[in-house]
C-alpha cells in the first residue's frame, strides 16, 4: 500500500473515532491556518473549528466509512482524502449520507494535520 494512502486511511479511523466518541477534542488534529467549510460555512483556527464542532446539535453519533479515496500531492508532500459515508445521529436509525474531503499537511515537526476539512451533507 502507498505511504499516502496508508496515512490517509489512518487519519480518518482516528478522526472519525475521535469525532465520535470526544469530538470536543479535535483541535489539535488542526492548525491555527485550517479551514472548514461546514455545510457552507466557513470557520478558521483550530479552535473555532473544534467550537463548532462541539456545538453541533447532537448528543451521539456514528460515522460508517463507506469509502477512503486518497491522493498524493508531492508538491506540499500532502494527501487529499475524500470520504463518503454513513451518518447515525442519536437514536435515529436512517443513517444520513455525507461527502467529506481532507487535505493533511506536514507540520513543521513532520506529523500530518488537516489543513483543509470540507463537509456536506448528500440530501436529496
Amino acid at each position: 500500500m502507498a505511504e499516502f494512502q496508508q496515512v490517509g486511511e489512518q487519519f480518518c479511523q482516528h478522526y472519525y473515532r475521535t469525532f465520535d466518541t470526544n469530538r470536543s477534542t479535535l483541535a489539535p488534529l488542526y492548525g491555527e491556518q485550517s479551514m472548514l467549510t461546514f455545510e457552507g460555512e466557513q470557520f478558521q483556527g483550530a479552535q473555532n473549528i473544534a467550537q463548532k464542532l462541539a456545538a453541533l446539535p447532537f448528543q451521539k453519533v456514528q460515522h460508517q466509512i463507506v469509502k477512503c479515496d486518497c491522493h498524493p500531492n508531492p508538491s506540499e508532500n500532502g494527501v487529499i482524502i475524500f470520504v463518503t459515508g454513513n451518518l447515525l445521529v442519536d437514536d435515529n436509525q436512517n443513517p444520513l449520507k455525507f461527502a467529506q474531503v481532507f487535505y493533511l499537511k506536514k507540520g513543521p515537526t513532520g506529523n500530518y494535520f488537516c489543513q483543509n476539512d470540507l463537509f456536506r451533507l448528500n440530501i436529496g
